[in-house]
């Protein structure tokens, strides 16, 4: 059973799909600023969608997951 979707928060990348046109879902990514979600391919990261940094994975995955994050609106 799949979990409804917020419409303000999309299971897949909102920048990565408007900029690259490449269909990715979220994840929890880390760059040296910090955990953020955005989303990733088998070349490496496509984009940063959240606003927010995390401190820790956990806080990222938490803020998926409750969906407490911001989307970005551009890349």
């Amino acid at each position: 059973m799949t979990e409804p979707q917020h419409p303000q928060t999309p299971a897949h990348g909102l920048l990565a799909w408007q900029y690259c046109n490449k269909c990715l879902p979220l994840q929890v990514l880390q760059s040296r600023a910090g955990y953020y979600l955005g989303t990733c391919d088998q070349d490496g990261p496509v984009s940063r969608e959240s606003v927010e940094y995390f401190l820790t994975a956990d806080q990222a995955y938490a803020a998926h997951r409750s969906r407490a994050w911001t989307q970005r609106m551009e890349p």
